[in-house]
């Protein structure tokens, strides 16, 4: 592994020819195809999978519930290390330790796709469950190594170009499982449409195939089995908690996000509730909504490089919660074809903005010694807060209604935001931090 940490800038330097000339290259198509096989399988076990369910007339508290099976992205840092040192008999001699991992991952993702769309909601909730949780394990798993592997094949300076090239193939990814997935489901049955969706994972399949194996630049683990062990689970832990406030830092994390968790939880029921078809659904809030994220994206990275990352965190925190309340607007309004563009626009844009500014958060937080699984540990806290927190909002939303719902999750943010407040008071601002310390 080169000594950096994961980043989100562009590369700089020789002017913006040789700047857009770095994605130009072989390994940045590799990462396009292998960010849009992570983006793939997302939206299937969460947001696409709570629209099938609704649809079947399962209950609201029973889809929330439901979509627990996407833990594992919370628990990726438990078994990031393995994939690090863990040598398969036959696959790492033809392919190498990353792509060898990557191509058994995507074998078995493409299975548990296709498993979990021979489900019959609502009579095999439990048998759909096992399954989506197979293919959540699957899909966290190749997040592990697609992130490694990027980090390992690219240069320092190739390194914000190829967070830029994941992002973009992510968002296709999402995008067809999202508004592809939703639009097809009008045309043909739901174990159609997932295995359509198996079959996109072979994109990332030709990734593994096009890539080259990275050189490992990391040092050999100890030999001695108990050494071993510390050095790839318990040293990047012990790393983290030197930080001062790390315990603050882990909080904001797991809240950041929360209440826009909460509410994308329930975006599609909401939407199925107030009429809009698939087809209406999929070209508003999927296609226009992914269009206004990567346009947030943008805007957010432009607002981190001019103020700075805790100040661009607020202001993306701010605008998250005052958006979800255009989706209480849009409960009153009903059936509203501009009333939804204008509440999805709003939100995606904010969305993608606070994203732009938590990604290089996050990357800032990494040792470089141990950026694999410090990364990992950070994502699999982020994705608890999308998963396990997230599980009452069906209750909440039966409770207290769609204007009322939407409502409350804009208070939700509150408490990261006074969370923010106590670290923009520890740290410096990044320009002025060690680079060895907490970020700011």
């Amino acid at each position: 592994m080169s000594e950096h940490t994961t980043s989100t800038a562009p590369a700089t330097g020789g002017g913006w020819r040789n700047a857009l000339g770095v994605y130009a290259t072989r390994r940045q198509l590799v990462i396009f195809l292998m960010g849009f096989s992570s983006g793939l399988p997302l939206l299937l076990g969460f947001s696409t999978l709570s629209f099938w369910l609704r649809e079947a007339d399962v209950s609201l508290a029973a889809i929330g519930g439901l979509l627990t099976v996407a833990t594992p992205y919370s628990l990726k840092f438990l078994w990031a290390p393995l994939l690090d040192h863990v040598h398969l008999p036959v696959l790492t001699r033809w392919l190498g330790l990353r792509r060898g991992w990557l191509l058994l991952v995507q074998i078995g993702l493409i299975g548990a796709i296709i498993l979990v769309g021979q489900a019959e909601p609502p009579g095999d909730l439990g048998f759909l469950a096992l399954a989506a949780l197979i293919m959540a394990f699957m899909s966290a798993t190749q997040d592990i190594v697609v992130d490694a592997y990027r980090i390992e094949i690219l240069d320092d300076h190739e390194q914000g170009a190829g967070a830029a090239m994941t992002q973009a193939g992510y968002r296709v990814g999402m995008l067809a499982s999202g508004a592809g997935a939703l639009a097809l489901a009008d045309f043909i049955a739901w174990d159609g449409v997932y295995a359509v969706m198996a079959a996109l994972v072979g994109i990332g399949i030709l990734g593994t195939f096009l890539a080259r194996e990275p050189v490992s630049r990391r040092p050999p683990p100890p030999a001695e089995p108990l050494a071993f062990l510390r050095h790839a689970t318990l040293d990047p832990l012990k790393d983290f908690a030197t930080r001062r406030g790390w315990v603050l830092i882990l909080a904001f994390v797991l809240l950041y996000k929360y209440g826009d968790s909460v509410a994308g939880a329930m975006a599609n029921p909401f939407y199925v509730d107030l009429g809009f078809s698939g087809v209406e659904i999929a070209s508003v809030t999927k296609v226009f909504g992914v269009v206004m994220t990567m346009v947030g994206v943008f805007a957010g990275g432009t607002l981190v490089a001019r103020i700075g990352i805790l100040p661009a965190l607020a202001i993306g925190g701010i605008l998250q919660a005052v958006t979800n309340l255009t989706f209480a607007w849009l409960a009153v309004r009903g059936h509203d074809m501009t009333a939804l563009a204008i509440a999805v626009g709003a939100d995606n844009f904010t969305g993608g903005l606070g994203s732009a500014a938590f990604v290089a958060y996050l990357s800032s937080l990494c040792n470089v010694a141990f950026t694999a699984t410090q990364y990992a540990l950070l994502t699999s806290l982020m994705a608890f807060g999308r998963t396990m927190l997230a599980a009452s909002s069906g209750w909440l939303a039966e409770g207290l209604g769609w204007p009322g719902f939407f409502a409350a999750t804009a208070l939700l943010a509150i408490p990261a935001l006074v969370l923010l407040w106590f670290l923009s008071r520890l740290y410096a601002p990044p320009k002025a931090a060690a680079q060895e310390g907490p970020p700011a």
